[in-house]
């Protein structure tokens, strides 16, 4: 039998299960959307829940708070604040005030200490804004087979916002940075609970701090920052995945050796070499480097595996796509196991960091069991794999989605 053939005969078994056990029994699952399902745990634990300024989110974890986005929400370019993703690692987030609130900026490569307030930092600055993806280095962990350790997301660990705030590297320049300087460190507001865990510290190699996108960041979609994605401020770097974006941030330092906490030396590496994304120079070791940009990916919101529709009746598959920053030149959609392709319509171009929307109306003449595949490929080259890239951390997860629908 055929690989095509095999996938397929998978697909109508896993239909026919989804039809049996109710798709609107489980909260978040990840079958109705073509994919591996969450692990039994997960989809047990998981409720629908709203924290104090969203709209009810699936909850992974309370403490600390981690809470995915719905896929309905991503039907639209633009996700709402009320429905952003929520993610920290460290259960301790205080309530800061805007005029209680202060960044500071030095380190030993740094000419000079500054202290900023809000009020400064809208005023003394020129502001900017950019449109772009947030996105959890473990979106779709759950997803793994066999399933890895970690925060088991689903779909909804990301969001795409415009952001508006002030460019790091204007702030970097009124401190001076000497000739020293190889990376930027960050840190916020949040603690741990206990005393002996690790502060959530994060660094950026000095030119992607200087990049004229990465931003201190105090609106989103031209509001202030919800408490749970970064009051009054947060860091903003467009095309890396969401560890480096700290929220609630207090201190940016420019030192001259690479930053060696826990947060950058063991957790959020990868097996070196095995994506072809930027390399992270100052921090790779013999065996692994960190996890730096998004690789292209791609979501159909408009079908769900388990579906019925009419025969004679278009069927509408609508989606996202987004990568790393180079923007996304086409979205492709299957209907037969990807013998052949058809190129989607793509939605208006909000920038090569943004979400772009894709559209494609496929004909429904015959009746019986179709298989609805996606695939982005993005402006540098890149397009989404059919195979799993395995990594112990459970990162980079854009396989291409696969559902199994009957026309009827």
């Amino acid at each position: 039998m055929n690989p095509s053939r095999r996938s397929f005969l998978a697909g109508a078994g896993a239909l026919a299960a989804l039809g049996a056990r109710s798709l609107g029994a489980q909260v978040g699952g990840t079958a109705e959307l073509g994919f591996a399902e969450l692990p039994d745990g997960t989809l047990a634990e998981q409720i629908l829940y709203a924290l104090p300024g969203k709209v009810p989110l699936i909850k992974k974890t309370f403490r600390p708070p981690n809470f995915e986005t719905p896929v309905e929400y991503f039907r639209t370019a633009i996700t709402p604040n009320k429905a952003f993703f929520v993610r920290y690692h460290l259960a301790a987030i205080p309530q800061v005030s805007a005029k209680d609130w202060v960044l500071s900026i030095g380190g030993e490569s740094a000419e000079r200490e500054l202290k900023l307030g809000l009020a400064e930092l809208k005023k003394e600055f020129k502001q900017a804004t950019v449109t772009a993806v947030c996105q959890c280095s473990g979106n779709r962990r759950g997803l793994f087979e066999p399933h890895v350790a970690g925060v088991e997301w689903g779909v909804g660990a990301m969001g795409n916002a415009v952001w508006r705030g002030v460019r790091l590297k204007d702030l970097l320049a009124k401190a001076g940075v000497k000739a020293s300087a190889l990376e930027a460190v960050f840190d916020g507001a949040d603690h741990g609970a206990i005393d002996k865990t690790p502060d959530f510290v994060k660094s950026l190699p000095l030119d992607v701090a200087l990049r004229d996108e990465t931003l201190v960041a105090f609106e989103m979609n031209g509001a202030p920052l919800p408490h749970w994605n970064g009051f009054p401020a947060r860091l903003v770097v467009p095309g890396w995945t969401g560890t480096y974006w700290v929220k609630q941030l207090t201190s940016v330092k420019l030192v001259s050796q690479p930053e060696k906490n826990f947060w950058m030396s063991t957790a959020y590496r990868l097996p070196r070499g095995r994506f072809k994304t930027p390399s992270f120079a100052s921090q790779v070791a013999a065996a692994n480097e960190p996890i730096t940009t998004m690789v292209v990916n791609s979501l159909v919101t408009s079908l769900k595996s388990g579906q019925q529709l009419p025969h004679g009746r278009p069927i509408a598959v609508r989606g996202v796509a987004w990568d790393g920053g180079s923007g996304i030149e086409r979205v492709e959609v299957s209907a037969d196991l990807g013998a052949s392709w058809q190129r989607a319509r793509l939605g208006k171009d909000l920038g090569g960091y943004s979400f772009r929307e894709f559209a494609l109306d496929l004909a429904a003449r015959e009746t019986g069991s179709m298989v609805i595949m996606a695939r982005a490929t993005s402006k540098a080259g890149e397009t989404q794999v059919s195979e799993l890239i395995h990594n112990p951390a459970g990162y980079h997860h854009n396989v291409i989605q696969r559902l199994y629908v009957e026309v009827v």
